[in-house]
């Protein structure tokens, strides 16, 4: 963390940068922060501007493009803070904001307004008053420990935090959402990963888009927390345009997931924040990739596809028809191949 590039101007001492690009950094650094690890960095193919690592964190002018629709909020997760840094939108669960840090700053993120900025840093008093708000609300059953990053803090800070929580006695299971295992790997050490195994059954959401983030590095940060802390892996990524918007690229990461022990879970529709329309995939592309993944892969390698309505609307799932019709006696169902088969009622 340390190591960090935060100085967008520094990265042509490392990768190609136009002078275009260049202009626009200074414009681009005041909407949102820039950082990126040297080992993220490092993925980046440094003559490609269209390499789908450097495109997920280096600032472009198309994010000074603002479309209608798009929100500073598009989750409406202020508008559901009880208390600062708790969003409870969803009645039997709460995501909980513990640290304003990321080791790498992604462009689409859908939490810009707040994630680099010091305002938003949590500290003791609002850790407490969201303890106290959590063992107040029974229908509480899942929490989900979220930022920034919540690896960003120490691992003792971090125990303490799911200690407390496993100490109230109707939450059920709790979920770290980090990426840490993509743009910081070294940070899920044997160490830290042993002392997750107190609180099993415990799960970790990371965030891999690209199967070049997939690196050997990556699968040992897996191993430690499933060996080691018999932690439940997931991923979530999010459709991109030019990074994962093709069934080769999708089959190629999901199956990289699986071999690294990681359960593709959701593929998200890209949120509509604020300077994301760039990123932005058609839902009837995403509907269509999801029916090709589905007939010819294996359906563990298969995540769910799906869209948090902005708004604050929840997540829903996006459908993958396979029913066309059906009448009295029959329905009539269309597989990924496009033969029709009917099923008698």
């Amino acid at each position: 963390m340390q190591n960090r590039l935060t100085d967008p101007f520094e990265l042509k001492k490392y990768i190609s940068i136009s002078e275009s690009e260049e202009k626009d950094f200074d414009r681009l650094e005041k909407f949102f922060s820039f950082g990126v690890t040297p080992y993220y960095l490092s993925l980046i193919e440094k003559e490609n501007p269209n390499c789908p690592i450097r495109l997920q964190v280096v600032p472009r002018n198309d994010e000074l493009q603002h479309a209608e629709y798009e929100k500073l909020d598009p989750l409406a997760e202020d508008e559901n803070m009880p208390v600062k840094g708790l969003t409870h939108r969803y009645p039997d669960r709460a995501l909980w904001y513990l640290s304003h840090h990321c080791a790498v700053f992604c462009r689409f993120c859908t939490r810009k307004r707040k994630v680099g900025s010091s305002f938003e840093t949590p500290i003791s008093e609002d850790r407490e008053n969201a303890l106290s708000y959590l063992r107040s609300h029974s229908e509480i059953k899942e929490v989900i420990l979220s930022g920034g990053d919540p690896l960003s803090l120490s691992d003792d800070r971090l125990i303490e935090i799911i200690r407390s929580l496993k100490n109230i006695s109707h939450i059920n299971h709790i979920r770290i959402h980090t990426r840490y295992p993509v743009t910081l790997p070294f940070r899920i050490t044997k160490e830290f990963s042993e002392k997750l195994k107190e609180f099993f059954p415990i799960f970790l959401v990371t965030h891999f888009n690209h199967s070049r983030e997939c690196t050997d590095d990556a699968k040992k940060a897996i191993e430690n927390l499933v060996k080691h802390g018999g932690v439940i892996v997931l991923n979530q990524s999010v459709l991109l345009k030019g990074i994962n918007d093709s069934i080769d690229e999708l089959a190629k990461l999901n199956y990289s997931l699986v071999n690294m022990g990681v359960k593709p879970y959701y593929l998200h529709q890209c949120d509509e924040v604020f300077g994301s329309k760039h990123f932005k995939v058609s839902i009837e592309k995403g509907i269509e990739l999801m029916k090709q993944l589905r007939g010819f892969h294996s359906g563990i390698t298969i995540p769910n596809y799906v869209i948090d309505l902005t708004g604050g609307g929840g997540k829903i799932p996006l459908p993958t028809d396979y029913l066309k019709k059906t009448d009295t006696l029959s329905y009539e169902f269309e597989n990924f191949k496009g033969k029709k088969f009917n099923i008698l009622k």
